[in-house]
């Protein structure tokens, strides 16, 4: 065989070869690495995406977070004003509650004097006529006697 024709034979199979590699391998190929970049570049941005919702979310949550400690505390501050405004009532109904007492006792007190005049009266208006009685060692009739007494206790 000849060398130039060796050569030649060669040189036609390799460009045969890469006229077939980039018209039937090399698009798929090709077409396989864009669609790989592709994937890596939505991969990437997603990434992002979720970075960015993510400090969006700790930023909302930080938020929430600062808003539920304000409503607590205006809870707590609230709920400490009702304590001091239900004491304050109690304190102000056992005042009441304690003058009533005190008028009603004294208002007892009152009647049972009265009640321990009357009765000690009509003691002495007893014994009054019983010593006037044995002084005069006469008997007093009833209706004379309850003349006498009711007079004797009228005028103490």
């Amino acid at each position: 065989m000849n060398l130039n024709a060796t050569l030649l034979v060669q040189t036609f199979t390799f460009l045969m070869f890469a006229w077939f590699t980039m018209k039937f391998v090399w698009p798929p190929i090709i077409k396989a690495i864009d669609e790989r970049r592709q994937k890596i570049a939505d991969g990437l941005a997603a990434a992002e995406r979720g970075k960015h919702d993510i400090e969006i979310a700790q930023k909302e949550a930080t938020k929430i977070i600062r808003e539920a400690r304000e409503s607590a505390s205006e809870i707590v501050d609230k709920a400490n004003r009702k304590h001091a405004e239900i004491v304050d009532a109690a304190a102000g109904d056992a005042r009441k509650e304690a003058e009533r007492i005190i008028t009603s006792a004294k208002s007892e007190v009152e009647q049972q004097v009265q009640q321990a005049k009357e009765a000690l009266r009509s003691q002495v208006a007893t014994l009054a006529v019983a010593g006037a009685e044995k002084i005069l060692v006469r008997s007093i009739d009833a209706k004379a006697h309850s003349d006498l007494v009711n007079q004797l206790a009228q005028e103490l």
